[in-house]
């Protein structure tokens, strides 16, 4: 294997195990910026090891041996208190393949969502919280968590920096909350798994547009915690966008990786059984008697897609006034640009052109590749070639996925008659 096939590979690795590395870190260290730094000693002792012997056929068992190992060494150096180090050296037993194979899904899948609750402290921001979860449990870089808040990236560093310097000096527990302290809580821990299962059915960057195992580790952790608080219909809606979400992911991209938009996708190929998941979820947050928040509306929205059995069956108007409703209780541009998408389907191309007319000039928008993406398309089927050409080149330029990008630029050779 070369440097460079190693590398890539290395990463891949990385993406997926860094979480599940980090949480338990976070576990025997309780310090989550200590942790992180183990987790990147070892991901270095990796990428210096690895393309000489091969990687390892546990890669994340030798990840988390290594950064165990790191820590006990850090402690000895540091002469930290013997009852700490003590603790840490009963709790730090080796690691092997069948050991990490066994609690995959058992405590190190416990360990992650302590993490997330952890990370959303309200000790920190709103913003603070939500930038820090996603570094940890998502692997995102700061660039890519600011295209997703649409700020600077120096902005989202500053931010993560400082949030693991208050988790440590407030010596935030590693638990999952109960009761009022779990309600409060609840809007931010939401908001990341969203983010956490967005990323993975759409990555903003990288050589794939879709990174499965991102999916499937929000869906679980939406599902244990529909069951941690049963009460809460939010929980359940976003629980229901999850799964009919991820019905579709295996026919999202073609057999080369290549992407397939919702309207091209073979519908016999949908996952049926997580779309029934998905709206008994949608049907349980219904029966609590509130009126639907955010995720429960992106739900509905998502079901009206699952339930049309041809791409001509959507219900297109219902699913119009499903995003005016979320409009209204989730304001902001990227809500209208998704109307205008709808409308559009619903009641023509120049109708929806004329709603993403009036957000164009969003500073929000500014950088964010599907507003030019969305305008081309719409100036396409009106017949309107060469400006939408020149909208899909420039929203390829935007796009830092390179799948996405090539999609981008062959839908401008298609404006060329």
């Amino acid at each position: 294997m070369s440097f460079s096939d190693a590398g890539r590979t290395i990463d891949a690795i990385w993406r997926i195990e860094s979480p599940k590395l980090i949480a338990g870190l976070t576990r025997m260290v309780r310090d989550v910026g200590l942790a992180e730094d183990l987790a990147q000693d070892a991901l270095v002792i990796a990428l210096e090891r690895w393309p000489e012997t091969g990687i390892p056929d546990n890669p994340g068992a030798w990840l988390m041996t290594t950064a165990k190992r790191r820590a006990i060494d850090l402690l000895r150096r540091n002469k930290l208190r013997d009852q700490k180090y003590e603790e840490l050296t009963r709790s730090a037993e080796w690691y092997t393949e069948e050991d990490m194979d066994r609690q995959l899904d058992g405590e190190i899948g416990d360990d992650l969502l302590r993490l997330i609750f952890m990370t959303c402290h309200p000790v920190l921001s709103q913003d603070a919280r939500v930038a820090l979860t996603l570094r940890l449990l998502c692997g995102l870089t700061t660039d890519e968590i600011a295209r997703a808040f649409l700020v600077a990236e120096a902005t989202i560093a500053q931010r993560i920096v400082r949030a693991k310097r208050t988790l440590s000096a407030k010596k935030v527990p590693f638990e999952v909350p109960v009761g009022a302290e779990l309600k409060e809580r609840l809007g931010t821990v939401l908001e990341v798994m969203y983010l956490m299962f967005n990323e993975g059915y759409s990555a903003t960057a990288g050589e794939h547009w879709v990174r499965p195992l991102l999916c499937q580790e929000a869906l679980r952790l939406g599902r244990v915690l529909a069951e941690i608080a049963p009460d809460e219909p939010e929980v359940h809606g976003l629980a229901a966008l999850m799964e009919i979400q991820a019905s579709r992911l295996k026919t999202r991209v073609g057999a080369d990786g290549e992407p397939i938009l919702l309207m091209d996708q073979n519908r016999a190929q949908w996952d049926r059984l997580l779309i029934r998941r998905g709206l008994a979820a949608l049907n349980r947050c219904r029966q609590l008697g509130k009126p639907l928040g955010p995720y429960a509306l992106q739900a509905a929205i998502a079901a009206c897609h699952a339930q049309a059995v041809t791409p001509a069956d959507t219900d297109w108007v219902r699913i119009s006034a499903l995003y005016e409703a979320l409009s209204r209780v989730l304001p902001s541009p990227i809500v209208e640009l998704n109307r205008a998408v709808a409308v559009a389907m619903a009641f023509g191309p120049l109708y929806g052109l004329q709603i993403v007319d009036a957000i164009t000039e969003e500073e929000a928008l500014s950088e964010y590749h599907l507003l030019p993406s969305v305008r081309g398309d719409l100036l396409f089927k009106l017949d309107r070639f060469e400006e939408a050409r020149l909208e899909f080149e420039r929203a390829a330029a935007l796009a830092k996925n390179s799948r996405e990008r090539d999609l981008l630029l062959a839908r401008a050779s298609e404006c060329i008659h």
